[in-house]
């Protein structure tokens, strides 16, 4: 398989599978676009076997053998060859990929975080690994920050996410919050929007923009395009948990979406 028939695949796998992303990406120049899309990809594949019925052994082998094809020829599988062309003309870390593995791994063995020191280990690997690979296609060296944005957006996913997850068998709000705002997994299991659970939400929403900020500080070392991509999935994901916060943090009735007028606004206006 070509490179090109190859990035014509992961950039129609983000825009089925990943709406913000494919917004975000939009801006950037063709080379950097598909290398991103490719770096998605692999994310997406990693996810989706994490996250799919088979029996958590064969989960397991499956994600070790993903691992295992980093180090190996592309092959016809199109994810797997656009990923390393983008490798190819870009510093992109293997061991970020290899992090994206490990979380994905880690999701087979642990559904529970007992503090935040614990769910930011877990973040740093599933998303913050994310944003360590495209700080490389976007052209800055600040790996922290990058690191630091990830993590901000997966904290907003965990927000957004609360459902699905529990019925996936994972909480990912710390234990220890959980037991201090007064809100027990019984409480998510009745979907209980109580005023304890606006108090809990309303202290990781705090914390994921405080994330988010922090993580901001990446734009001051990037060029203009690859500054206004950051920017967007910024603007994207804030204003999903100023929906989230709008509706009071109810996330139990079903994912909020921005419509693609919003979309089309923050990526036109480059602001968050």
């Amino acid at each position: 398989m070509t490179a090109e028939r190859a990035y014509a695949e992961v950039e129609r796998l983000t825009r089925r599978r990943a709406r913000n992303f494919a917004y975000g990406i939009m801006v950037l120049p063709r080379e950097k676009r598909r290398a991103i899309a490719a770096i998605y990809a692999f994310a997406r594949r990693v996810d989706d076997i994490a996250d799919g019925d088979l029996p958590a052994e064969e989960k397991r082998a499956q994600l070790r053998e993903l691992r295992a094809q980093l180090d190996a020829a592309p092959g016809d599988d199109a994810m797997f060859v656009a990923l390393a062309d983008a490798r190819m003309r870009f510093p992109i870390p293997a061991h970020a990929l290899r992090a994206l593995v490990a979380g994905g791994l880690q999701d087979l063995d642990q559904t529970r975080y007992a503090e935040f020191d614990d769910l930011r280990g877990y973040c740093t690997k599933v998303a913050g690994a994310v944003g360590v690979a495209c700080v490389a296609v976007y052209g800055s060296d600040d790996v922290e920050r990058a690191e630091t944005l990830g993590i901000a957006l997966q904290l907003i996913n965990i927000i957004r996410d609360v459902r699905e997850d529990w019925e996936l068998g994972r909480v990912y709000l710390p234990q220890d919050e959980l037991s201090s705002f007064d809100v027990s997994e019984d409480d998510i299991a009745a979907r209980n929007v109580s005023g304890a659970w606006h108090s809990l939400m309303s202290f990781q929403a705090e914390r994921a923009r405080a994330y988010l900020q922090d993580g901001l500080g990446l734009l001051r070392t990037l060029d203009s395009r690859s500054a206004l991509c950051v920017q967007t999935f910024a603007g994207l994901y804030g204003a999903t948990l100023d929906r989230i916060e709008d509706r009071s943090f109810d996330v139990f009735a079903g994912t909020p979406h921005l419509s693609a007028l919003t979309k089309l606004r923050i990526v036109g206006q480059g602001l968050w």
